[in-house]
């Protein structure tokens, strides 16, 4: 399972044929503590080396996107690009694109410029921001997964299929305890809040739009959370 969750999340060489996905989601936070452990590295010595704090967040993020094979910006522009559609059909269909639009544009823009401006405000910290901010916001999803119906019969959402209830409880409950463990109780439990917060809005606003979710709106979901995490952090550190 934890194979088959960083083969999906990350780019890394990991052989993990024939996985089960809605099985494997549990290991979300595990992926997710390798890609905040990478940013997190690289964050970090940037700032030793006395790079500016706008510059480290920014190689870091870099380095994230690199490792993710930029997955969850694809489905944030992707998903951002939907919202010209006039119906959920239409909606779809545009976000199968494989062009990218104004919307799709403008909402990698905001990611970007929020997560490095977030982190460069918290530059002392930026390590274990990372880290926490990358567990919880993939930690969540499985959420979605469980919640939400599917808006499409086919494509990647559809092939994983829907987890079990202990399945999401693992996955939330490792990422919460990672979380709190790195931040402290208090500002663990703050980033918990809102990162379900950027979550539940994504999950909203695709059953209102889409009729579900699909793994396009799984992207946008990671995105949203991060961002809340981060601006979260920003104001209680």
């Amino acid at each position: 399972d934890i194979r088959a969750a960083i083969a999906f999340l990350t780019r890394l060489p990991i052989n993990a044929p024939h996985f089960d996905l809605a099985r494997a989601c549990w290991a979300f936070p595990v992926a997710g503590l390798l890609v905040g452990l990478a940013a997190g590295v690289v964050f970090a010595s940037a700032h030793y080396f006395g790079l500016p704090a706008f510059i480290s967040a920014l190689l870091a993020l870099l380095a994230g996107t690199i490792l993710t094979g930029a997955l969850h910006e694809d489905g944030l522009a992707d998903t951002a690009d939907g919202l010209a559609g006039s119906d959920p059909d239409r909606r779809l269909k545009i976000m199968r694109d494989s062009h990218i639009g104004a919307y799709g544009v403008l909402a990698l823009i905001f990611s970007v410029g929020l997560r490095t401006y977030a982190l460069a405000a918290i530059a002392e910290t930026g390590f274990s921001v990372l880290i926490s901010a990358a567990i919880l916001s993939r930690g969540l999803l499985p959420t979605v997964m469980f919640t939400s119906d599917l808006a499409s019969d086919s494509g990647l959402a559809a092939a994983a299929g829907k987890p079990e209830r202990n399945t999401v409880l693992l996955s939330v409950g490792l990422a919460s305890a990672g979380t709190v463990a790195i931040l402290g109780p208090a500002a663990g439990i703050g980033a918990l809040i809102f990162g379900m917060l950027g979550v539940g809005g994504i999950a909203l606003l695709a059953k209102h739009l889409l009729g579900g979710y699909n793994g396009d709106t799984l992207g946008a979901a990671q995105q949203s959370a991060e961002i809340a995490v981060l601006l979260f952090l920003v104001a209680s550190l």
